[in-house]
């Protein structure tokens, strides 16, 4: 998918910014777009502070002179954009491709809205065929594997270099391979209820719009 899907996507979603706000700055290369459209924005006197979801977008955050602030100076985030996997019709979502899940949720589940921005080639029926990231504490992963398969996953560590990957809080990540997830919610729980699991890419109930950028540069934007 071209680049130009992406950043559509993204300085779509940056102009529902608004003076004063705390923006949740997502991860990821749609994001990316977002977050370097804010920047732009800032530099005309756009008035935001910004609470980035990685490590990587926080470098981004900076270099473009977004004001930053963390939970300990709030605990409301006014809109956050991010990106996603996958999503499904419900607007249930795969998340954690980049590793920055659990970051991504914090914020996400403290957001007044919250805007997820995709190319069409993310829009899919089932959640299912991108492998479910699950962030696990390096602890006993192993023992936690197991857990996680008996729910009729096939869970894999994620490697970087030949060794664990590892997460921006210190943990490692399963990618789990359900091929097919038909209730994201239950699936959800029943993942962040085995001991070792940190958290679970499935975002359920968390996105009140939807922006598409297409390769013809058209977008498409919905809400539930």
């Amino acid at each position: 998918m071209t680049h130009l899907s992406k950043q559509l996507a993204g300085e779509r979603a940056a102009q529902y910014v608004e003076d004063n706000m705390i923006v949740g700055l997502g991860t990821g290369s749609t994001a990316f777009f977002a977050i370097q459209t804010l920047g732009q924005r800032v530099a005309k006197g756009l008035k935001i502070k910004g609470i980035p979801t990685s490590e990587q977008s926080r470098r981004q955050a900076l270099s473009e002179k977004i004001p930053l602030i963390d939970f300990d100076h709030t605990t409301h985030v006014d809109l956050t954009i991010d990106g996603a996997d996958e999503i499904d019709p419900k607007f249930n979502l795969t998340k954690g491709g980049g590793g920055a899940l659990l970051r991504e949720k914090i914020v996400a589940q403290n957001s007044t809205t919250e805007i997820i921005i995709v190319d069409p080639s993310k829009r899919v029926q089932h959640l299912g065929a991108f492998p479910l990231p699950v962030e696990v504490i390096p602890f006993g992963w192993q023992a936690t594997r197991n857990h996680i398969s008996r729910l009729g996953c096939e869970p894999k560590l994620r490697l970087h270099k030949n060794a664990p990957f590892i997460t921006d809080n210190g943990n490692y990540i399963l990618d789990c391979d359900f091929q097919t997830i038909l209730d994201p919610p239950t699936t959800e729980q029943a993942l962040n209820i085995i001991c070792g699991v940190v958290e679970c890419g499935l975002f359920t109930g968390l996105t009140d719009r939807v922006i598409i950028g297409y390769p013809d540069g058209t977008i498409e934007e919905s809400v539930l």
